[in-house]
């Protein structure tokens, strides 16, 4: 079934699930919306997030999806919810994939989450990663500032890198062993993460797990994508197509990405 896969995020952060998605399903088409002129979503009530997810996954039905994948934490922590109960097709967020690949790295289960402030507030990963292993210990951490360092495209350099050792300052006198990557955004910001914390720490994010929860739902549907040519992917972006197509022809070295704007609702 060549229809295409539905990946929305706040922005820019979800392109590293779709990231994992073309690298395993090189087959598969991928329809993205990125809403780069709410971002970030993590100050958000979550009330408010539900109904941004609600419309992006609303433009993406129109496009007649198999599938829509929730690319940011604090959206699947809103929505994902109804989004199943009410869409007549598969829909897969990031946090139980990501709390899943956390408990089978982690061998003293004490993992810490760093997330959106949204994201945090909600519980989410705490109440995943318990429902796997009862015992966990979860320390969480909101890094409100990771995400505009990402959308703005300022991800690679000096600053950026103080500003992760600033925010993980907080955490590093705690015991863990993992730390998830609790933000699509954050993978962009992952080598000075794993340089604050140390080599005694696995950071991880949700994308592998996430892209193999995908495969494993197209296989039972045997609704892979049988094209004989390689799929020409659509980006959307309620911001700036320019630093949007920047950051995809970095991260996935897409050199001519199809890019279109999208509007929403102000309010």
């Amino acid at each position: 079934m060549n229809a295409p896969i539905g990946v929305i995020d706040s922005g820019v952060g979800g392109l590293t699930v779709a990231k994992e998605i073309m690298e395993l399903l090189p087959n598969e088409k991928i329809c993205y919306i990125g809403d780069n002129a709410r971002c970030p979503y993590g100050p958000r009530p979550l009330a408010e997030v539900r109904r941004y997810t609600w419309q992006m996954a609303e433009a993406l039905m129109k496009m007649n999806i198999k599938m829509l994948v929730i690319a940011c934490n604090t959206a699947t922590a809103a929505a994902l919810n109804s989004l199943q109960k009410r869409l007549p097709i598969p829909v897969i967020g990031v946090i139980f994939p990501g709390a899943r690949a956390a408990i089978k790295s982690s061998s003293t289960k004490k993992i810490a989450v760093l997330g959106t402030a949204g994201t945090v507030k909600s519980g989410a990963y705490e109440k995943a990663l318990k429902s796997l292993v009862s015992a966990s210990d979860v320390i969480q951490l909101a890094c409100p500032r990771f995400v505009p360092l990402v959308e703005s495209d300022e991800y690679e350099g000096e600053f950026a890198r103080r500003m992760v050792a600033e925010t993980l300052s907080a955490i590093k006198s705690k015991e863990f062993d993992t730390a998830i990557l609790g933000c699509t955004h954050y993978p962009l910001l992952q080598r000075f993460i794993e340089q604050e914390l140390g080599d005694t720490v696995t950071v991880l994010s949700s994308a592998q797990e996430t892209a193999k929860d995908v495969s494993r739902h197209l296989s039972y549907q045997d609704k892979f994508a049988d094209r004989r040519k390689p799929p020409v992917h659509q980006f959307y972006t309620s911001g700036s197509t320019e630093i949007f197509r920047t950051i995809i022809r970095k991260w996935l070295a897409i050199d001519d990405p199809c890019i279109r704007s999208i509007k929403f609702p102000k309010t």
